[in-house]
């Protein structure tokens, strides 16, 4: 690799067999060829990780989302990984590391992130010229049983919203259930981002918890910041809150937080998840409704329009998937429902009969 400072720079390749390290060679040449390849010290994964986390994610990515990073990394890779040599790290070794953590009794969906995490981070140590392979990509994720996703029926959601209506937060859940927004973003949803004249929603922001505060921060995606027509019975529900939002300003008096946001506690501060979650269930048991997760009020709301014949495009736009292919095939349960209508009205653009189902 030449000379510095009177020293000859050399870059040591590692591998369980001959053939294994002539493979590694032939990409080192390659890549030393196009300048990409570097030499010095032996760096031990630890190491990379923390410098990693410091100088390319921390500056990349929404605050949370580096929240979440720094406590797996910090948490569970490096104890695991931190002595061995970047180099010399390989398949087995996270195999080990994936084994130890399900041994501990960390959930599969855990340890899978913590697969995918560190194949995130080998891949940049690959475009540092530091790495030959990508020792994560080469190991088994372990196994994730899909949960089955809980929609509302038609009627259902019609009960649901009937309970809600003497609710005190009975329009955030027309507004989860009518416009499939994610939590964060209906808790994150300000007054500035509705428009009653134009009958007109913005998501600008959601809400989450950063370094043990709630904030508001960006969007998921880019397509997560869109603009959503309101239903007639979302534009009633949040006048009927904002009303009912300013008696409870004036009851709170001096006690009052304003923080501009259509969804908050009794006295304007943020709404915390935990609560959120006791009080939706609370709501369920009274509809008479089976328990089930906020979230899968979004999953409702893009059934429901599905199976009314809007178009996948329009759900994609509305929910905020980055492309149709999220949107399909996340709901690929109602496609039967969706290819009979199909079916139906190609009967009658030619004049057919319709089955009878």
């Amino acid at each position: 690799m030449g000379w510095k400072n009177g020293r000859r720079q050399r870059k040591l390749l590692y591998g369980r067999t001959r053939r294994e390290v002539q493979d590694q060679l032939r990409a080192a040449l390659k890549t030393k060829q196009e300048g990409m390849l570097r030499a010095g010290p032996r760096q031990m994964t630890g190491q990379f990780l923390k410098r990693w986390l410091e100088d390319s994610v921390k500056s990349s990515v929404r605050p949370a989302t580096y929240s979440m990073y720094w406590h797996l990394t910090t948490r569970h890779l490096i104890p695991n990984l931190e002595r061995i040599p970047l180099q010399k790290l390989s398949p087995e070794h996270v195999q080990e590391l994936l084994r130890v953590k399900t041994e501990e009794g960390l959930a599969p969906r855990t340890v899978h992130h913590l697969r995918a995490l560190l194949r995130i981070a080998l891949n940049r140590a690959m475009r540092w010229g530091l790495v030959m392979r990508n020792a994560a990509a080469l190991a088994d994720s372990p196994r994730i049983e899909r949960f089955d996703i809980r929609m509302l029926t038609p009627n259902e959601a019609k009960r649901l919203l009937a309970t809600a209506e003497t609710d005190r937060l009975g329009a955030l859940y027309s507004v989860a259930l009518a416009l499939g927004l994610r939590q964060g973003e209906a808790l994150g949803l300000s007054w500035n981002d509705v428009d009653f004249e134009a009958r007109r929603l913005h998501v600008r922001h959601g809400l989450q918890r950063v370094a043990g505060a709630l904030r508001l921060v960006e969007p998921k995606t880019r397509q997560s910041r869109r603009t959503i027509a309101l239903p007639g019975v979302v534009v009633e529900a949040l006048q009927h809150h904002n009303a009912r939002q300013s008696q409870e300003r004036l009851l709170a008096g001096t006690r009052w937080h304003e923080t501009g946001l259509v969804f908050t506690s009794t006295i304007g501060t943020p709404i915390e998840v935990g609560n959120l979650r006791r009080h939706f269930w609370r709501l369920l048991d009274k509809a008479g409704l089976p328990r089930m997760r906020f979230h899968d009020l979004r999953h409702s709301c893009a059934s429901l329009l599905l199976v009314q014949g809007v178009s996948a495009r329009v759900v994609m736009e509305t929910l905020g998937h980055s492309n149709i292919s999220v949107t399909m095939d996340t709901y690929t349960h109602v496609l039967p429902e969706l290819q009979r209508q199909a079916a139906d009205a190609m009967d009658r653009a030619l004049g057919g009969r319709t089955m009878e189902r």
